[in-house]
């Protein structure tokens, strides 16, 4: 980390190759919001949610959702949790962690392709009892059908959809898995930031529209049930 002098009255300026100038004060809102965007998009230009882990597996989260989806969970104390694209498994074993210091509750992880080596390792993990696999398209009735018998006799649920990032995709998983979702439980929906990084160098212009926080969104609009936790988002 860099030791800099940042006193009283410093600011923040963003100068773009074209010239044009961002100049806030570095200890305003304004100062908060553009260091916060700016983060995001160096973290995904860089990949730095493929560095953490928990409890010995590599979770693909970035680390402010990881405190907040600490937080949620502790919060619902949910006797199921669904999660929707595992990837290597270090989500289910946080939330199975949790679950575990809960004293109560399972995970069902939902993938249309598991590879064999992260399933080896989730299935020999200290907390697979807690843990329940599924390799199935999650578009499918029959992932959907498995994870409303998962819940059958859980008071309260949640539900993380991590999978497949546009927004059409996003938006089905919503309409599919929401009915799940207890009154007070949450349907998380992850990598919305995906809207706030088409333009970095490994970006992709498509993601400006096409993205999870589009999905949401829409589905807020159309839903009156469900609304936006801004408690949950005051990290982005």
């Amino acid at each position: 980390m860099m030791d800099i002098d940042a006193n009283v009255g410093a600011e923040v300026i963003l100068r773009t190759k074209e010239g044009k100038e961002t100049a806030v004060d570095l200890y305003s809102q304004d100062g908060i919001e553009l260091l916060t965007a700016l983060r995001l998009k160096q973290m995904a230009q860089f990949k730095t949610m493929y560095e953490p882990t928990s409890l010995g597996m590599r979770l693909i989260q970035v680390p402010n959702d990881i405190v907040a989806m600490q937080e949620l969970i502790w919060k619902v104390q949910p006797d199921a949790i669904v999660e929707i694209g595992i990837a290597h498994g270090g989500s289910l074993v946080m939330y199975a962690g949790l679950c575990e210091l809960i004293g109560k509750g399972k995970v069902l992880g939902i993938d249309v392709e598991i590879r064999e080596e992260n399933r080896v390792n989730i299935e020999k993990h200290v907390l697979f009892d807690r843990i329940e696999l599924l390799e199935y398209s999650s578009l499918r009735p029959e992932a959907v059908q498995h994870a409303q018998k998962f819940c059958l006799d859980a008071e309260e649920i949640i539900v993380i959809l991590d999978s497949n990032h546009t927004t059409d995709h996003v938006r089905q998983e919503m309409d599919l898995y929401s009915d799940l979702v207890s009154a007070n439980g949450y349907l998380v929906v992850m990598d919305g930031g995906q809207a706030f990084v088409s333009d970095i160098p490994r970006g992709n212009a498509d993601w400006k529209l096409n993205n999870p926080l589009t999905a949401v969104h829409q589905f807020v609009k159309e839903n009156d049930g469900f609304e936006i936790d801004p408690h949950f988002t005051r990290f982005s």
